[in-house]
């Protein structure tokens, strides 16, 4: 299957260099990003670099389009991708969430919307329980100050998670609305509410936490079918903090998942 990248930054540079490398019965065919020099220059480092296209050539020219663009060019990457039938990995939820046309239009004809696990922990336990009642699902995310700075949220209450020497809880509510107070940090959350009782009943606190430099994330779900509970501290990716390392890693597992033999996991 042929694979393009829409966004080559933090996550779509880890991604197009494992494509380099090679992944069975994938093909890497082209990146889209607004600054072409740029990301001609982000490529340096492949063996064979591709071309820089624009999001309906990538869709055309792609099996699979993966999205990894900020949150407000999710559609510009969607849409095309989702009338050419053809299949869009993403890790933001919140894309989703602020676009559920994108949904109609994939249901409307042949293309599919798959939704990464990102930088979570347990999407298929949450979903095998969403086939049952799930009561609650509360998840507590708390970051190092650094990986926070410039949420809309932040600004728009001006709250400052400038040199704190203590934990300081920045934002307590729904995932629905952190997701669109916190559009770069709290993808996860929206998975989350997608995966289980949707993100207007999933509850979501945010931390600033100056002792970490790590971003952890805690679910607590219980259920007619289960009770339980897990944790992840992500190492932080040293091009934007706010992002997991795992993130990437998580749309790679992906991809070999959708040609591979035998697919482990829900």
């Amino acid at each position: 299957m042929k694979v393009g990248i829409a966004g080559y930054g933090a996550i779509g540079k880890v991604i197009g260099e494992a494509l380099d490398r090679g992944i069975e019965n994938l093909e890497f065919v082209g990146i889209c990003v607004r600054d072409v020099e740029r990301g001609y220059s982000r490529m340096s480092s492949l063996k064979t670099p591709v071309p820089v296209l624009s999001p309906e050539e990538l869709a055309k020219n792609s099996d699979i389009v993966v999205e990894c663009v900020p949150k407000e060019g999710f559609n510009s990457i969607a849409v095309p991708t989702l009338k050419e039938n053809k299949i869009l990995v993403t890790v933001s939820a919140a894309g989703i969430i602020a676009n559920p046309e994108t949904v109609n239009l994939a249901e409307a004809g042949n293309g599919r919307i798959i939704l990464a696990t990102g930088a979570l922990l347990g999407l298929d336990a949450v979903r095998a329980a969403a086939e049952g009642e799930i009561f609650e699902v509360v998840m507590i995310t708390k970051k190092p100050p650094n990986a926070l700075i410039g949420a809309p949220h932040l600004k728009k209450n001006d709250i400052s998670v400038e040199g704190l020497n203590e934990p300081k809880l920045v934002f307590s509510g729904s995932a629905a609305e952190g997701a669109e107070g916190f559009p770069a940090n709290v993808n996860v959350a929206a998975a989350l509410g997608l995966a289980g009782i949707g993100p207007d009943r999933t509850k979501l606190e945010i931390w600033a936490d100056p002792s970490l430099d790590r971003n952890t994330h805690s679910i607590h779900v219980t259920a007619d079918s289960a009770s339980f509970e897990m944790s992840i501290e992500n190492v932080q990716s040293e091009e934007k903090p706010g992002t997991g390392k795992i993130t990437a890693l998580s749309v790679i597992a992906c991809l070999r998942g959708l040609v591979s033999s035998l697919k482990v996991g829900t």
